[in-house]
């Protein structure tokens, strides 16, 4: 028995020692400065944004998570996990864009990123990787890869540029195939 008590004392000195050695000096930087521009101001999950004028909706936006960023006067809302945009037309027609993630800028400008898909009124389908979206002409734009689909044709090409209703488009560096009946 008193062997084993002193089994059990020399154990706890050594268990002792090992815990109360000095301290490891290291040197520690942090792996990436965090800056206050690269934070958002606010955010929200499962976001709607209405833009309208004069009391006429014009586009709906809607989200799984917007940041809004700003720096200085610019103020940007950065959207993602899936956004859909309603570009409600001028005869009441609705222009839908779905896509990853997308950006609206102060000016009520859109861009949106990843997969995105436009589908106006007559069931023309746009597909690219990018467009942007002018408020004030209310063009979309893109100078990615583009497919045109419609029920009798579809075009292929290098850029693009249509008006929210999708009845005027060009495409640029285009080719296609056509239906003819």
């Amino acid at each position: 028995m008193n062997f084993r008590r002193t089994t059990f004392f020399s154990l706890a000195i050594v268990f002792g020692a090992a815990g109360c050695s000095a301290p490891k000096k290291e040197a520690r930087t942090p792996a990436a400065a965090v800056y206050a521009k690269d934070m958002p101001s606010q955010e929200s999950w499962n976001v709607t944004l209405v833009v309208s004028d004069n009391g006429r909706t014009k586009t709906i936006v809607s989200a799984r998570h917007a940041a809004e960023y700003r720096q200085g006067e610019k103020q940007e809302i950065r959207l993602d996990g899936g956004i859909n945009v309603q570009l409600i037309n001028r005869d009441g027609s609705v222009t839908l864009i779905t896509a990853g993630r997308g950006i609206v800028h102060d000016n009520q400008d859109i861009e949106a990123f990843d997969n995105v898909v436009i589908r106006s009124a007559d069931n023309t389908v746009i597909r690219t990787e990018h467009i942007s979206r002018s408020s004030s002409n209310r063009m979309i734009r893109s100078d990615k890869y583009v497919t045109i689909s419609g029920p009798s044709r579809t075009i292929r090409g290098y850029g693009f540029e249509s008006d929210d209703a999708m009845k005027r488009y060009r495409i640029f560096h285009a080719s296609g195939e056509a239906l003819s009946k």
